[in-house]
């Protein structure tokens, strides 16, 4: 069993305040048996995914280099939908735009509705349909794209881009340029659609663009060897900033599925458990280990405060 924990910390916060009475027994738990095998950190020139989706591609077995993670067919054959043609997700969103930056805001923050979610969806299917994109309405934030405009572009993760400026991570390879183009013209759609005559009526924040994410074919590859878990429990909290909401998750987390976790290993000896935040991840694996070594990691384990802390710290 393979758990990769995205999130389990964040540079939002950090502190006593973060830290302190924040108890997660069967995380301290595995942190005895278990040891850090592997560190993954972002590089200068920061990737297009986050490391939760780079070790959650590696455990499916997807390349280590691809430069696309199809999420997005992924998800469809996990649904028994598989397909050979190119597919994406379009998450509606707000881009905000400043002196000299354009910021995405975090979609979830919009509200949307279904009703207004279908509505403009509906109203985008000509332009959409122009290009080749088959557009489907999956949830308020997640509309199903297929068509062969979607078999060459390399997307930034949605999570790469919210809140952060969106034209260092808008596609810029020629096959991107039709969706340069309907970028625009869907900004121009929106401007004065219905939907948003409303929600500014209540004072909402528009729909103002869109993000492309999870892009590409899904490549030939075995299924994974062993049980991989990858929950968002404490993903809207961290981008929200909630410091509260994220501590509660956290224990929430590590009374399910750590506690699962560490039942798993009991019975088996086996046990993976990745940590990560938007730059960092730790994965503790478990290792044969001399028997002085064990006695040695009694007095030295690792508290659930440090190896969280590890991962925002340089």
């Amino acid at each position: 069993m393979h758990l990769i924990i995205p999130y389990a910390a964040s540079h939002a916060f950090n502190g006593p305040e973060v830290w302190g009475g924040l108890q997660l027994p069967h995380l301290q738990a595995l942190l005895g048996p278990l040891q850090r095998q592997q560190v993954w950190q972002d590089p200068e020139s920061t990737p297009l995914h986050l490391p939760h989706e780079r070790l959650h591609a590696q455990a499916l077995g997807w390349p280590s280099d691809a430069s696309a993670l199809p999420w997005a067919a992924w998800h469809q054959a996990q649904q028994g939908q598989a397909t050979p043609q190119a597919q994406a997700w379009m998450t509606p969103c707000y881009w905000q735009v400043g002196m000299d930056q354009v910021v995405m805001m975090d979609p979830a923050n919009l509200f949307l509705s279904d009703q207004e979610s279908q509505q403009l969806l509906q109203a985008m299917q000509p332009f959409l349909q122009e290009d080749g994109l088959q557009v489907t309405w999956h949830s308020a934030l997640l509309w199903h794209a297929q068509g062969d405009l979607l078999a060459d572009l390399a997307c930034a993760s949605l999570d790469r881009v919210i809140d952060q400026n969106v034209k260092p991570w808008m596609p810029n390879s020629p096959a991107a340029r039709p969706l340069q183009r309907l970028q625009t013209e869907m900004q121009m759609l929106l401007y004065n659609h219905p939907v948003n005559d409303a929600r500014d009526a209540r004072r909402q924040i528009p729909v103002n663009s869109f993000w492309l994410h999870g892009a590409g074919t899904l490549p030939p590859t075995s299924a994974p060897t062993r049980r991989v878990e990858v929950p968002d429990a404490l993903r809207h909290s961290a981008l929200r900033g909630d410091v509260q909401a994220w501590r509660q998750a956290w224990q929430q987390l590590d009374a399910t599925l750590l506690a699962d976790l560490l039942a798993h290993f009991k019975a088996t000896g086996q046990a993976t458990l990745s940590l990560c935040s938007p730059h960092t991840a730790h994965t503790y694996t478990a290792a044969p280990t001399a028997w002085h070594q064990r006695i040695t990691r009694l007095f030295t384990t690792t508290t659930p405060a440090a190896a969280l802390a590890a991962l925002i710290t340089p």
